[in-house]
């Protein structure tokens, strides 16, 4: 697995919304979401060794810069998210489905730890569970790597979607409290264009 060429598709992903994810944070937070994750995946781009063939490697010193450069609650949370995720990577070159599940659960709980949140409180937390759950559920009939993570994205858009319905109890948009309510939230969004754009790259490989 080129780690650099999926963390481009991720940027590339990324940038792309820029806009769309900043109008949903203009919505219910500090108008910034897009243009924060923009300017640290290019970041991450200019920092990780293109040849690096060590999956860990790679991860850590994506989320080290996702770190230093994404402002608000976005940097600490998905620095965390990738940190966590290299540590059970670390020294891999090649990722299988198994590998896919352990940096998720590593992920997630990063994120729960740095955040405390839970699912349910409006966060990217309620698009990663539920793509988490529906990829396991996969892996334990015997799915595919692909077939599983296209199972995951599903959930995670209506984790999106269940967003709108529920009032946010973190972060900035928890002041606008019942206000908050038919707004999706940026950070379930960008983390599921991200497992996206992961799907996309697979897909292109396979």
């Amino acid at each position: 697995m080129a780690v650099y060429e999926c963390l481009s598709d991720i940027a590339s992903k990324i940038i792309a919304n820029k806009d769309f994810l900043t109008e949903l944070d203009r919505e219910i937070g500090d108008s910034d979401h897009g243009i924060n994750l923009s300017r640290g995946f290019t970041a991450v781009l200019e920092k990780v060794n293109k040849d690096e063939q060590d999956i860990g490697v790679s991860l850590k010193k994506a989320g080290m810069t996702l770190l230093s450069t994404v402002g608000g609650a976005s940097g600490p949370l998905y620095g965390t998210a990738y940190m966590e995720a290299a540590k059970v990577l670390s020294g891999k070159t090649e990722l299988n489905a198994q590998d896919f599940l352990a940096a998720l659960d590593a992920a997630i709980a990063g994120i729960q730890k740095r955040g405390k949140a839970v699912k349910g409180e409006k966060t990217m937390l309620d698009a990663i569970i539920p793509a988490r759950e529906a990829y396991a559920h996969e892996l334990d009939n015997n799915a595919s790597l692909i077939n599983a993570l296209e199972a995951a994205i599903k959930a995670a858009r209506e984790g999106v979607e269940y967003t709108k319905t529920i009032i946010a109890t973190k972060g900035r948009a928890s002041y606008l409290g019942e206000r908050s309510i038919g707004h999706q939230d940026p950070g379930a969004t960008s983390s599921t264009f991200t497992l996206e754009a992961i799907l996309d790259y697979l897909k292109g490989k396979a």
